[in-house]
C-alpha cells in the first residue's frame, strides 16, 4: 500500500472530522437544484443529476482498484477535509460534482445542432470543460490534495484523465439534457443513480470501499 493510500484511509469514513461549515455548503447544492425546480427546468436539473451520478460511478470503480491491487486507488484525495466519503471522494468534492453538473448545462446553447468553429456545441463544450477539469485537477495535484500513485494515470499522460476522468460526465449530463422526453430523462438518471446506490450498497457490505 502506497503512502497516499494509508493517508487516505486514515480518515475514511471517520465522523470526528466533521466541520460545520459542510451545512452552508449543503444548503448552497440545495438552493441550486430548488432554483431549478422553481423554474421547471427538468433539462438543467436532470442533466445535473446524471452528471453527479456519474462522478459516482467513476469513485466507485477507482475504490474497487484500490481494493483489488491492494496498493492504490487510481486518484486519491487526501488532506483535510469534513468527511471522506471514498478513498478518491470527500464531502466538498462530492458537492463540487453535483453543481458542476447544472453549471455546465447552462452554459449549453439553445439549438443541439449549432456548430462552433464548425465543431457540434455539444462535443466542442464536453471537450473544453472536460480539459478544464484537467487544468484545475493537476493544480490540485501539484499542491497534494489530490494523488497519483499510477504511472499512466500522472501528469505526463494527462489525455487519460481527460477521456476517463471528466469527458464522460459532460458527454452523459449533456446527451439526458437534449432528450426529447421527460420520461426518458427520468429513466435514464433513474438507472445511473440506481447502478450507483446498487453497487455502494454491494460493495459496501463486502467491505470493498
Amino acid at each position: 500500500m502506497t503512502e497516499h493510500a494509508h493517508e487516505a484511509l486514515t480518515h475514511l469514513r471517520d465522523p470526528s472530522q466533521f466541520q460545520w461549515y459542510v451545512i452552508p455548503l449543503l444548503l448552497v447544492v440545495i438552493y441550486v437544484y430548488a432554483s431549478e425546480i422553481q423554474r421547471r427546468d427538468w433539462n438543467v436539473l436532470l442533466a445535473g443529476l446524471a452528471f453527479w451520478g456519474m462522478d459516482w460511478f467513476n469513485e466507485i470503480w477507482n475504490s474497487l482498484v484500490f481494493h483489488l491491487t491492494g496498493r492504490a486507488p487510481v486518484w486519491g484525495a487526501v488532506g483535510r477535509t469534513a468527511y471522506q466519503i471514498l478513498i478518491g471522494l470527500n464531502i466538498e468534492i462530492c458537492f463540487m460534482f453535483a453543481i458542476m453538473g447544472v453549471a455546465a448545462a447552462k452554459m449549453l446553447p439553445r439549438d443541439p445542432a449549432l456548430r462552433i468553429l464548425g465543431i457540434p456545441n455539444r462535443w466542442l463544450l464536453a471537450g473544453v470543460n472536460s480539459a478544464l477539469c484537467v487544468a484545475v485537477e493537476l493544480l490540485l495535484h501539484q499542491a497534494g490534495a489530490l494523488t497519483w500513485d499510477w504511472s499512466w494515470w500522472q501528469a505526463a499522460c494527462p489525455w487519460l484523465i481527460w477521456l476517463l476522468g471528466y469527458l464522460p460526465f459532460f458527454v452523459v449530463g449533456f446527451r439526458v439534457h437534449d432528450m426529447k422526453r421527460l420520461r426518458s430523462k427520468v429513466i435514464t438518471v433513474g438507472v445511473i443513480l440506481g447502478v450507483d446506490a446498487a453497487a455502494l450498497t454491494l460493495f459496501g457490505a463486502l467491505g470493498y470501499l
